[in-house]
């Protein structure tokens, strides 16, 4: 147990999948079916993960029409899993981070490597999203909901995104592991300051021609940007990228070279804390 902090217990595995603030304990509706310990600490779901699913919609659906946590405004109507080693539950996008529980996305750099040297693809946020408004983002990136292959992810949200056809990224997307960490929400983020949110990110590169141009194809981006590492760099320094997105970019130029133990006095601690080992079970859908 987390000093403060209360445990959302999977009953069936009897461990912690999620941790909860105070301040979101004693405002949430909870359902009957779910059982609070102030004592303990603890917040422990049905033993059944249909039954969990329910309750955890039933509570969330009850804190919404009683407008208890500005969160819930960005409802998505998207499903994620509540991962554990057995677990099938799921929960709303938006009320993952009242619970604390570990959430899922992929997240791509496409770039050129041409007569200029290494060029990223930029995207701007738009300044209408509830989450990071106009901020500099990862070329592709989205969550993976419950059930959903990340591959298949990122396929579906470079098409909604970037208008990058299909067929280029099946074939030339390269899977380069994963950047996990321990996000403590901020403003910037919308709805409640304070929440905790760990997530873990499938990352993949993509070389694209010097002469392919990215648009954006949806709402959610402004515009896209082809700069230059220096550039791309100057952002870094300024804050103007989406924190998660920096330590992706982080990992980008970890992996190529660019950012190396000569030219970087942190560079170990940046990299251990790219791989940051979660309090949880960690999978990005449930098993048969």
């Amino acid at each position: 147990m987390v000093r403060n902090l209360f445990e959302l217990i999977a009953v069936s595995h009897d461990y912690p999948v999620g941790y909860i603030i105070p301040y979101v304990l004693e405002n949430m509706p909870w359902s009957n079916k779910i059982r609070v310990n102030p004592v303990a600490q603890t917040v422990r779901l049905p033993e059944d993960d249909e039954e969990a699913t329910l309750a955890l919609s039933e509570t969330l659906n009850r804190a919404r029409v009683l407008k208890r946590f500005d969160v819930l405004e960005g409802w998505r109507d998207e499903l994620y899993p509540v991962t554990g080693r057995k677990s099938n539950i799921t929960v709303e996008r938006a009320g993952s981070a009242l619970l604390g529980i570990v959430t899922y996305g992929v997240h791509m750099t496409a770039y050129t490597n041409g007569t200029n040297g290494i060029m990223i693809w930029v995207p701007r946020r738009s300044s209408t999203k509830s989450t990071y408004p106009s901020m500099l983002d990862n070329t592709v990136a989205g969550g993976i909901t419950a059930g959903e292959e990340p591959f298949e992810s990122l396929v579906r949200e470079a098409t909604e995104e970037a208008s990058l056809p299909e067929e280029i990224v099946r074939k030339g997307a390269k899977p380069c592991g994963t950047v996990s960490y321990f996000h403590i929400r901020d403003s910037r983020a919308g709805g409640e300051t304070g929440l905790l949110q760990p997530e873990m990110q499938f990352v993949y590169d993509l070389e694209l021609p010097e002469d392919t141009v990215l648009k954006p194809s949806d709402d959610e981006v402004q515009e896209f940007y082809l700069w230059n590492i220096e550039e791309v760099q100057k952002a870094l320094a300024e804050e103007k990228f989406k924190p998660n997105c920096a330590l992706v970019l982080l990992d980008f130029f970890v992996r190529h070279g660019i950012l190396t133990v000569e030219n970087e006095p942190e560079y170990t601690d940046i990299v251990v804390n790219l791989h940051r080992k979660l309090p949880f079970p960690s999978k990005p859908r449930p098993r048969d």
